[in-house]
């Protein structure tokens, strides 16, 4: 076996651990809420607390992992996260349960910019997508694994029992990975010559530089993947922290049936991001960097639209169970080739980029899961939320056209500074 799908297998164990930690809450939230007293609008602030401290950290992290390295910043990062999670099983009320996920969003911040500097670092450019579908596929995992372990841990021992023990495997998960995992393939002694080749050169090349952020800034398609990234993450965070609880009380499932259902939705999602990063890579093949990426990231976004509007508009329950498990999936296909954009583009300093793209993100998700409980007690309806996060989806289409991913940002930037035209 390669050495490269070894970094990967990590990758993706990672990917799922950190899904299974971030969705705890959200498996757990019926639950919490009820022994807590918490009511929507404060659920949907202790949501946002983590959303809100991920994305504020983001660039950050990101741009530390581009100067120091993946080895060092992903260790910190998920021991940290794994603290706080252990944590949140020790919250009396709302306050403290505020505070530790401020905190844990504020740790698990840059986590998939560096796993995605990782895969510019250990992947030659047409495996890029491929192995970003592999990373976000085992992101779903976690999700549809989370209520079918937290719910029936929950019923045996505690909502808070779920907590400890993910807390233990996110630090297991980080030892082996200070242990085995080098930042560049020439520094691992397990690696080939051939195999080094067929990676490239520019993937030995350490950085250990400050991104430059005035050329940054000039670049427009930045600003529209910024734009794009952050509108599309209205919809993954409504999966990511509402779908249990819209489920439970806005659908009247119970809560085996949220589990199931739930699990359903993200399996879906996982096997998108597999198949996406499969026909993202074959895509660019046929029609280029630039159309490839493109077609992918318009036409998944535009299907989620029609999906969730099509699910706020339904009464029937197995009919809503379908569609908001196909709007996951059909969504999800973009993922590989969106964070393969920033690989593309990014250049060496796909870590600062990804950050910010997924910083943006944050803000949108910030927005949804804040603004979707204020709808929610305002209007009394747990529908009405989706039509705003279908109109976001469409906007994400419309920006994800006018992306081009053949053009790296700081050419373009440099060609804006010279008076040059995208």
């Amino acid at each position: 076996m390669k050495t490269r799908n070894l970094v990967l297998a990590l990758l993706v164990l990672l990917s799922v651990i950190t899904f299974l930690d971030r969705l705890a809450i959200a498996a757990a939230g019926p639950r919490m809420q009820q022994e807590l007293g918490l009511d929507p609008k404060q659920w949907g602030w202790i949501l946002g607390a983590f959303v809100l401290a991920y994305g504020v950290f983001e660039i950050p992290t990101g741009a530390m992992g581009d100067r120091m390295g993946q080895r060092r910043v992903i260790t910190r990062i998920v021991v940290w996260w794994s603290v706080f999670t252990a944590l949140t099983g020790a919250v009396s009320g709302f306050v403290p349960l505020l505070a530790t996920r401020f905190l844990f969003g504020a740790g698990e911040a840059g986590a998939y910019p560096n796993m995605a500097a990782s895969v510019a670092r250990w992947f030659p450019r047409m495996e890029r997508a491929r192995a970003q579908g592999f990373v976000w596929g085992g992101s779903r995992a976690g999700g549809a694994l989370a209520p079918l372990l937290v719910v029936p841990l929950q019923a045996r021992f505690g909502w808070r029992a779920s907590f400890w023990i993910l807390g233990v495997i996110g630090v297991a998960w980080a030892s082996v990975w200070w242990w085995w995992y080098r930042d560049l393939p020439a520094q691992s002694g397990r690696v080939s010559e051939e195999e080094l080749a067929e990676i490239g050169s520019s993937s030995n090349a350490e950085t250990h530089e400050a991104a430059p952020w005035g050329r940054l800034l000039r670049s427009r398609q930045l600003w529209l993947i910024l734009g794009m990234y952050s509108s599309y993450a209205w919809s993954s965070w409504f999966y990511f922290s509402w779908l249990h609880t819209y489920l439970v009380r806005g659908r009247g499932f119970s809560y085996d049936q949220m589990a199931v259902i739930s699990a359903l939705a993200f399996a879906f999602g996982a096997a998108a991001n597999l198949a996406g990063g499969y026909v993202g890579d074959l895509a660019v093949r046929k029609l280029g960097v630039k159309r490839g990426r493109r077609m992918i990231g318009c036409a998944s976004l535009s299907a989620g639209a029609v999906l969730l509007l099509a699910t706020a508009l339904t009464r029937d329950q197995v009919s809503a169970t379908v569609l908001i498990s196909l709007g996951l999936g059909v969504t999800d296909l973009m993922l590989p080739s969106a964070w393969a954009t920033c690989v593309d583009i990014g250049g060496r300093y796909t870590g600062t980029v990804t950050g910010a793209m997924n910083s943006a993100g944050q803000l949108g998700g910030f927005l949804c899961t804040v603004l979707f409980g204020y709808i929610v007690a305002l209007s009394g309806s747990y529908d009405l939320p989706l039509v705003v996060i279908a109109a976001m989806l469409t906007l994400s289409a419309v920006l994800f056209s006018r992306i081009d991913s053949s053009r790296p940002l700081f050419e373009e930037a440099e060609a804006t500074a010279n008076g040059g035209r995208d």
